[in-house]
């Protein structure tokens, strides 16, 4: 029997997991779109490099602008500029652990405040991330850090799209935007990845959002195999963790 050829993974954090496009680089395999409740349950499916999502270097303290790499990537992305959140440091990240939202909030901003220059709160968008990030943050070692790969979808998308940022929203109103994500999906395909996929029903618990951006990651991860990436800074700190610091594209 022939091996199983390894799978790369592009991931999108959703609120039933993690919403993973699966591709066979050989090509023996068409891509697949699978949901895993826990990011452990997509690495024990094997994939050899994974793009994922979700912030994964976080520093002690936190600079003008966030991360490095969030200050890096927002002047390439034109209007979509705010889809970049600013992730504090990993002391505010898990400072509202275990409390309910109202204590948990307060927690996380005095942290911020206190670990931040200039002192800066959270914003909303970053706070309903922590418990993706908290998750993906304990899995990860510094090894698995190098085919476990921080990446944006927005970003990824105005790479491959020549340097051009998309000229329309996903979301209106935190509403799926017809419109904006008929866009991506026209570049998809362009790229290898069929309708059938990106136009698919996505699995219960995922949006339509989410399923055009892990297709987009899984192109990242096809990219940092071929070493065709580009890392944001392109030499990246590490965190007390050894963790990099950057956003691939």
């Amino acid at each position: 029997m022939p091996a199983t050829p390894p799978l790369l993974a592009g991931v999108d954090g959703c609120p039933a997991g993690w919403l993973a496009c699966l591709i066979d680089p050989s090509g023996r395999r068409p891509p697949e779109v699978r949901l895993f409740p826990r990011f452990a349950d997509l690495l024990a499916d094997g994939p050899s490099i994974v793009a994922v999502d979700m912030p994964i270097g976080l520093p002690d303290r936190i600079g003008p602008g966030g991360r490095g790499p969030e200050r890096l990537v927002r002047p390439m992305l034109g209007e979509r500029q705010s889809s970049v959140f600013s992730i504090p440091s990993r002391a505010a990240v898990y400072a509202g652990e275990g409390l309910d939202e109202p204590a948990a909030w307060t927690a996380v901003c005095e942290v911020a405040l206190a670990t931040s220059e200039p002192p800066k709160k959270v914003s909303k968008q970053g706070f309903h991330l922590f418990p993706k990030i908290r998750e993906l943050d304990r899995l990860l070692t510094a090894d698995l850090a190098s085919c476990v790969i921080e990446s944006h979808p927005e970003v990824a998308f105005t790479v491959l799209n020549g340097g051009a940022p998309m000229s329309l929203p996903k979301k209106v109103k935190s509403r799926p935007n017809p419109a904006g994500l008929e866009e991506r999906r026209a570049l998809l395909a362009r790229l290898g990845i069929p309708r059938e996929i990106t136009a698919a029903r996505p699995p219960r618990g995922a949006g339509p959002d989410d399923l055009i951006d892990a297709c987009v990651l899984a192109l990242v991860a096809g990219r940092v195999m071929r070493g065709e990436a580009v890392s944001y800074p392109a030499r990246p700190p590490r965190d007390t963790r050894g963790l990099p610091i950057a956003i691939t594209a």
